[in-house]
């Protein structure tokens, strides 16, 4: 009755709800005009997390550490004075760059001097103006070599790759000014490398970050483009009529400029996963298109009233659309409950846009067709395509008299897949979602070659005492630290207060390399006298340690080495750190609680590994959640325990198989491929209900036996479903033509787990009502 009552609602007040949805889209349209892009790093984990809050006390503490662009080259001329002397004029270009907080490189390198007189140190700068000879340059490179601090941080360690770190200022970090910065650093950097004739390298954060907002930006609008030509020209060859090419049109423009509406209405932004909502709701939102008008056309076929065929379809699509839209809104809406973020929004937008396109359909769709001219035969003849038809008689023939060859095939399909399913790994790398050939990849491994990486890994210090990092035992403590590390190729050699005390006792000791060492608790404070006198700019310490001095770091670069990897290194690093910094060795016992330091692993890579093992677990539990309330409202229409059973199952089976296509192709189960399985489930799970809803109807209101209904179900339901089928295939496949592998996989595996879906709910689910028919007669 209510569908009943809502269908004439809508048709005796059609111009009013134009207006309503008039108003709301110029609304949304003004909302959706205010859209600006997510520039800061994806916020994975929880704030309640404790990783987390170790990782935001650290940047409170201590600024981002993802703050530095990287541009390296590799060659033996740098030494040379022209080529040093382009070096160096790039790194004052840069640096003379707004929003560029230091540059590092061996242009701007400082000595250490040692001045007895006024018990002090001196920091000469060992380039202190452009060199003009030869023997200039080589005396500079004469002081560098002698000066270990800087090997493996601005030169590799064999020499012939040199690098440059930019650091950003803090302030223009997250904002959009980054994306100008990086650009033009790029820019001028490609100079150098043209007129030096050498290749030039980019990487850091901060450019890995630029250019993955970038490409996420222009692919908005290419697959925008993409799913709006490719459904629209799907749907065109498929009716063969401008006039519903054009009416679905008007409804998907509605519908994504709805979308990003909510996106901005909820205070978010566009990051890589709501990036991909406009798209997919010009996908998602077309089925609902089909359905009424297949229903409209065959209703006016019965008795040629175009009111009453309108109004039959509002009543008997819209229940059917609602709950499979129901599902799907649950595939996404369950992202809500990981505490991430980045997945929270992306579900809640999601959900709520699947939803309202839903509702939009329901009402356009009816309202442009109630004042067009009734559909003539061409309109209709799709009906009865022949091929289709054909290929629908034979699913049917299958259904009734081959379920159990049927059966076996998916058997044997089951134990394939679930094969490849135990050969499924979990693991994510920071640009895996770049392609191989892509030059970003192809730099960070060239540094990662020379320099061990990029990718920040940290170690903060909480010695729980004012001036606690300056104490002896603390310092060596750190040192064997540091030596633990160096056991592993993964890191880059580290940046800490003991590295730099090391660099002044070189300075203290005269400039001798072999004085490059942590000196004794005797000679320490004989330093401190001189090191207490340096001031400002010159203090070596500050980057090290915070105001009190209670608080240290060590920073590590590593390799993108992948999720398991780094989390290998903090499984086995973390408790070598608690031993060496709480162990009392000689008494062979902790320390007490009290007199305890905490120190503890973090750093941008750290909390990327524990961001992904967060999805990981939520993403799974989401798809379990997923299954089980799509059950739930399925059992709202058949109560019948059985039944639940049997319409779930035709909606898992495609899933195994794509878990097995996963773990065949190696590819592996991260954020971007684990969010298939919710999706798929609750858009596969829209034709159990097409199928459901009409086996019912036809079981209930026209007195029709099993197999009866089964027969008029697949004829009649069946190509609404195929037509779905299809749109959604190559709907979703458009994300196959994406640059980040992740979203091709996206794309790539839900179009294959939704084909498969049809497939199953075409014949599968068929058969299994057969068969359960066939087990009651003979219960009976």
């Amino acid at each position: 009755m209510f569908w009943y009552n809502l269908s004439k609602l809508i048709l005796k007040n059609r111009k009013t709800w134009l207006f309503m949805v008039f108003v709301t889209t110029l609304f949304m349209g003004f909302m959706a005009s205010k859209i600006t892009m997510s520039y800061e790093l994806a916020r994975i984990l929880p704030k309640s997390d404790e990783n987390f809050k170790i990782y935001e006390d650290f940047k409170q503490r201590f600024g981002e550490d993802g703050n530095v662009m990287v541009i390296a080259i590799e060659t033996d001329k740098i030494y040379e004075l022209e080529t040093f002397n382009q070096w160096y004029d790039l790194s004052k270009k840069i640096k003379s760059i707004e929003g560029i907080k230091n540059v590092l490189s061996n242009t701007n390198l400082f000595g250490i001097e040692k001045d007895s007189v006024e018990k002090k140190f001196n920091f000469p700068p060992l380039v202190p103006k452009r060199p003009t000879t030869q023997a200039e340059v080589d005396s500079i490179k004469e002081k560098i070599n002698k000066l270990p601090f800087y090997r493996g941080v601005i030169y590799s360690k064999e020499g012939h790759a040199h690098l440059m770190a930019v650091t950003f200022d803090q302030s223009r970090l997250n904002s959009k000014g980054r994306i100008s910065i990086s650009r033009e650093i790029e820019s001028v950097a490609r100079e150098f490398g043209v007129k030096s004739n050498i290749k030039v390298h980019f990487s850091g954060m901060p450019f890995i970050r630029t250019n993955f907002i970038s490409k996420v930006s222009t692919e908005l609008i290419r697959f925008l483009g993409l799913a709006f030509l490719v459904t629209i020209g799907i749907l065109y060859i498929f009716f063969r009529s401008i006039r519903t090419v054009l009416y679905t049109s008007l409804l998907v423009i509605i519908s994504v400029i709805w979308s990003v509406g909510y996106i901005v209405l909820f205070g978010y932004k566009i990051t890589i996963l709501t990036g991909l909502i406009p798209p997919l709701i010009i996908v998602i939102g077309i089925p609902n298109t089909i359905f009424l008008v297949n229903k409209y056309q065959e209703e006016f076929l019965k008795h040629n009233d175009k009111m009453r065929a309108l109004a039959v379809s509002i009543e008997k699509i819209g229940k059917t659309t609602f709950l499979a839209n129901v599902t799907t809104f649950i595939g996404f809406f369950v992202f809500y409950f990981t505490g991430s973020p980045l997945l929270l929004e992306f579900g809640l937008v999601a959900a709520i846009a699947v939803m309202s396109t839903w509702a939009i359909s329901l009402i356009l769709i009816p309202i442009f067709f109630s004042y067009s001219a009734p559909p003539s035969a061409k309109n209709v003849r799709h009906l009865d395509n022949k091929n289709l038809t054909a290929f629908l008689r034979y699913v049917n023939k299958i259904v009734h008299t081959k379920r159990t060859s049927l059966y076996w095939f998916i058997a044997i399909l089951v134990v394939v897949f679930t094969f490849g399913m135990s050969r499924l790994k979990a693991v994510g790398y920071i640009v895996d979602d770049l392609p191989q050939n892509d030059p970003i990849y192809a730099d960070l491994k060239f540094i990662e070659k020379h320099f061990h990486g990029i990718v920040p890994f940290e170690v903060v210090i909480d010695t729980k005492k004012e001036n606690g990092v300056l104490n002896p035992q603390v310092l060596n403590k750190i040192k064997v630290m540091q030596r633990e590390f160096a056991k592993y190729d993964d890191f880059t050699n580290p940046i800490s207060l003991v590295e730099a005390i090391k660099l002044v006792y070189q300075g203290y000791r005269g400039g001798d390399p072999k004085y490059f060492q942590l000196p004794g608790t005797f000679e320490l404070q004989k330093l401190s006298e001189y090191v207490g006198t340096v001031k400002g700019k010159e203090n070596l310490a500050t980057p090290f340690i915070d105001s009190t001095k209670q608080f240290t770091r060590v920073s590590f670069q590593c390799g993108d080495n992948g999720t398991v990897r780094i989390r290998e290194l903090v499984e086995t690093l973390q408790p070598k750190i608690d031993t060496i910094f709480n162990y009392d060795r000689e008494a062979k016992q902790w320390l007490p609680k009290e007199e305890q330091i905490n120190a503890k692993i973090t750093g941008n890579g750290v909390v990327f590994m524990k961001g992904n093992d967060y999805l990981l677990q939520n993403l799974i539990e989401s798809t379990l959640w997923a299954i089980g309330l799509i059950c739930i409202v399925m059992a709202t229409q058949f109560f019948d325990a059985r039944m639940i059973l049997i319409s779930t199952i035709p909606s898992i089976l495609p899933l195994i198989i794509t878990a097995g296509v996963m773990g065949y192709f190696g590819i592996p189960l991260k954020p971007t491929t684990i969010l298939v399985f919710s999706i798929a489930f609750g858009i596969s799970s829209d034709g159990t209900i097409y199928f459901l809803t009409k086996y019912k109807d036809e079981l209930k209101h026209h007195n029709k036996t099993v197999s009866e209904a089964i027969n008029e179900t697949i004829m009649y339901t069946g190509i609404s479903m195929f037509y779905t089928a299809i749109i959604l295939f190559f709907g979703f496949g458009i994300f196959a033509v994406s640059n980040f592998k992740g979203t091709v996989y996206l794309g790539s595996l839900i179009s294959i787990t939704l084909l498969m879906g049809m497939i199953a709910n075409l014949i599968l689910l068929p058969a299994l009502l057969m068969t359960l028919d066939n087990s009651r007669n003979k219960a009976k």
